[in-house]
This record gives structure tokens, sequence and C-alpha cells, in this order.
């Protein structure tokens, strides 16, 4: 029931107040913070983020689990302290149970993020770039949680595919699961540090209230998947994409020769990417995110606005 807290699902007062009014709300994940960049660019981009869904007039809810209590809405000291801790765990679905058990803390991936955000009546999320295919996956059968999440759980996911992942291959996962994917202002699915790639988007939708119309839409005909709405990078940081394939390759033989794999392959390879680009990656990473965000807050408050439109019926010659 949104807006509820329960003995194990904590609350902050301000997202709970907000769900309970019917105000909008956008949900922030915190493997990023955690696993997904060094601090302190990972603190300073957590609190640059809250404070962009702020300035739109949503309200903030960041995800995590501290000594074993899922916390939706962390701030403060405890959102340093995440940025900062060496022993955070990384919290798919399927260690939820586990890590609530014996009093973890953990940053929550994008798929242990949506299934919160469901439970609590959140509808709409932001974040840099959701898990998908590794390259290889027909011998490894490395595919993300976070596909199976986007097929099974109502919430709108404003990011890309992230960067070390065959798009192509994750695009298809997404269709066979049923997951609607929309381009904001573009036909091609973007690339992650590249404006464009090689595939196309599903649906093109060019405003906030676009997006929102698809996703009442969806909620009201029932269907119980979530939508992927890919959003380019800003012009001003997008990387030449052949480059970044070439340095992405050699991540990955990295990688191997590392013998690193699982859990620990995505931030290997990011921190990798990062080192090889200069730093540039990372700064890019940071503008997407803030660019998805900026746009999911639009969408959490158009999509608000919609709920207090009546529903005409349509006539029987429509």
């Amino acid at each position: 029931m949104p807006g509820r807290d329960d003995d194990l699902i904590e609350m902050a007062s301000p997202v709970r107040a907000a769900l309970a009014e019917g105000r909008p709300v956008v949900a922030l994940e915190s493997t990023i913070i955690t696993h997904g960049m060094p601090y302190p660019a990972n603190l300073e981009m957590a609190i640059a983020v809250e404070g962009i869904v702020r300035t739109i007039g949503a309200t903030p809810a960041t995800i995590a689990i501290i000594d074993g209590r899922i916390r939706v809405g962390v701030g403060g000291d405890d959102l340093g302290r995440l940025a900062q801790a060496r022993d955070a765990r990384k919290a798919s679905r399927r260690d939820l149970a586990a890590l609530v058990a014996t009093g973890a803390t953990a940053g929550t991936t994008v798929a242990a993020t949506m299934w919160i955000a469901a439970r609590c009546g959140i509808v709409v999320f932001g974040t840099g770039g959701i898990g998908g295919v590794h390259y290889g996956a027909e011998e490894t059968f490395d595919i993300s949680a976070d596909l199976t999440e986007l097929g099974r759980t109502p919430v709108a996911v404003v990011a890309g595919i992230k960067s070390i992942l065959d798009i192509g291959k994750t695009l298809e996962v997404l269709e066979t699961q049923g997951v609607p994917v929309l381009g904001y202002g573009t036909d091609a699915f973007p690339g992650f540090f590249a404006r464009e790639s090689s595939h196309t988007v599903d649906y093109r939708v060019d405003t906030p209230r676009a997006a929102a119309d698809v996703i009442r839409a969806q909620q009201r005909l029932g269907v119980q998947t979530g939508i992927l709405i890919a959003n380019p990078v800003p012009a001003e940081q997008a990387l030449p994409a052949a480059d970044m394939a070439a340095l992405i390759t050699d991540a990955c033989r990295d990688a191997d020769a590392a013998g690193v794999s699982r859990k620990d392959l995505t931030p290997f390879l990011l921190a990798r990417i990062n080192t090889l680009t200069g730093g540039a990656s990372l700064r890019a990473n940071i503008a997407l995110v803030k660019s998805n965000v900026d746009l999911a807050a639009r969408i959490a408050v158009a999509h608000a606005a919609l709920a207090t439109e009546p529903v005409l019926p349509r006539s029987a010659n429509a």
C-alpha cells in the first residue's frame, strides 16, 4: 500500500507524505553510489541528483539497505556512509531477504530498487544504466536480473544500457520480456557514452507528458511490466562510439585475464574504462545520470498531474 511503512521497509517522512498525497516521487538506486563511482564523486553525484529532483517539483527516494533495514529515502549522514562504505554489499532481488536477515548494508541494483519502489507505490525511477546481456553471454549466461525485473515489475525506468553490455542482445531479451523501450527525442537507441547506436527504439516520445501518457495507459490496461525510457547523453559529454568500443574490448580482455566475473565484473569494467579514458567516462556517466534523473522527475510530475484529470469515456464511433 503506497506510503505505508512495515517492519522491514522504512520510508523517510517526505517520501511517505508525498506518496500519501499523490505527489510525484522519483526512485534512485544506490549501487551507483556503493559500486559505480569512486568517493567523493559518488557522494557529490548522489546529492546533486536529489537536488535536481526537488528543483523540478518531485521528492527523491534514494533506496538502500542499511544495517538490515530497507530504507526508502536515504539522506544526510547515511548517504555519506553509503558513499564511503568499503564493505557494502550489492543487492539484487535475490539478495534482499538474506541481507535483511543478517543486518547487512548494501546498495540496491536496478532490479532490487524497482521491486522496492513498486512495493511502495513509486512509479518512476531514474538512473544511469541498467544491467543487461554481457558480451560472451552465449557461453557464460551472464545476463542481468534487471531484465527479468523489467519484465515483471510495473515501474518506468529512465536509463540507458550500461556501456559494457551488448545492446542488441539486451534489447532482444527486453522484447522477449514484453518490455516497451521508448526513446526520448530519438529514434535510435543511445549508446550510453555515445548519443546513438545502430539499434532503434520501439517508440519515440518527445515530451515528459507523452512518456507519462504511455505509463498511465499501461497502468490502466493492467500490463504488469516495466518501461525502459532511453535518454541520450548530453552532447557536450558524449564520447566517440568507435573509440569507446575499442576501450571496452580492452577492459573485457583485462577482466578475463584477472579472472573477474559475476557481481565483481561490472565494477571492475567501469573502473578500468575510467582509467583508460583518463576520467572522461566517469564525467560522461555523471552527466548522463543527472540528465536521466532530470527527465525522470519531469515525467513523474506529468504522471502525477494525469491522476487528477478525468478519464473521458470513448464514444461508440471512436
